[in-house]
């Protein structure tokens, strides 16, 4: 996870994969629903140019940036995220999309050009070029994910789930944080099946509490794409465990409404 080159070579990859779903699309197909509640594939494609858009002068104009993130936080801080994406998604789809690709482009270069051990300055922290990479490649594999459903097409898991993964292990603390509980003090044990079959594993090999399981519905669960009462093939050892599993993100941000368990008629909010 330390070579930032790798990283934005997957972050492309992925970039890429999400934009062949949505560049053939007819005009109406942008406005189709998608699981998250009252957003369209346009609000999930303006969602993540907006999020670009701030990693970018992130990496170009520190200073700009914590200004601009100053100002959101102290007059819209519950919803200036969702105003992005509603200003976005009132674009035409061609606009749009011309709009996504210039400026994760940009992103991309402005990434690759920076030095990684220095921080960028985020919303709630700072971060390394790689964490920066890593959130960008998560943020568009789970928001993919809500446009692949809103389409009807079942993507082919890939080896770039494994930043997934990644964030979701480290941001087990911050899952209880979100949630106002103390995290447990101890490591846990995570192992999980890579889609070519290899084992992915994290934490002390001895560790009492344990989650094992597939790969893809780890990450589904840990970005909050699948319920927990769906991800079958996950499975804790420890009440620990088992609570994390219940409360799991690897997005920033206030914990989310999440999809609901399948059959239940609810949508979730993203």
């Amino acid at each position: 996870m330390s070579d930032p080159g790798a990283v934005l070579a997957d972050l492309r990859d992925e970039c890429d994969e999400l934009d062949g779903l949505v560049a053939g699309l007819p005009a109406e197909r942008w406005a189709a629903p998608t699981p998250a509640e009252g957003w369209t594939v346009a609000h999930q494609i303006a969602h993540l140019a907006w999020t670009d858009r701030q990693a970018l002068r992130s990496a170009t104009d520190p200073d700009g940036f914590r200004r601009a993130a100053r100002e959101a936080l102290a007059t819209a801080p519950l919803t200036f995220v969702d105003d992005g994406a509603r200003a976005g998604a009132r674009l035409a789809p061609a606009e749009l999309l011309a709009e996504w690709r210039a400026t994760r482009e940009a992103l991309l270069r402005a990434l690759a050009d920076r030095p990684d051990g220095g921080k960028l300055p985020w919303f709630a922290t700072s971060m390394s070029v790689t964490s920066m990479a890593t959130g960008r490649l998560m943020e568009t594999w789970a928001h993919g994910q809500d446009v692949a459903d809103a389409l009807g097409v079942t993507r082919t898991p890939t080896a770039r789930l494994r930043h997934v993964a990644h964030i979701g292990v480290r941001a087990r603390d911050y899952s209880y944080a979100a949630h106002q509980l103390t995290p447990p003090a101890e490591e846990f044990r995570v192992e999980l099946r890579a889609p070519d079959g290899a084992l992915w594993t994290y934490g002390p090999p001895d560790a009492a509490q344990r989650v094992t399981g597939d790969a893809l519905e780890f990450c589904l669960l840990v970005t909050q794409r699948l319920h927990r009462d769906d991800a079958v093939s996950v499975r804790s050892e420890g009440a620990d465990a088992e609570r994390w599993l219940g409360i799991a993100q690897a997005f920033a941000g206030p914990p989310g409404q999440g999809r609901a368990p399948a059959g239940s008629g609810r949508t979730g909010n993203g």
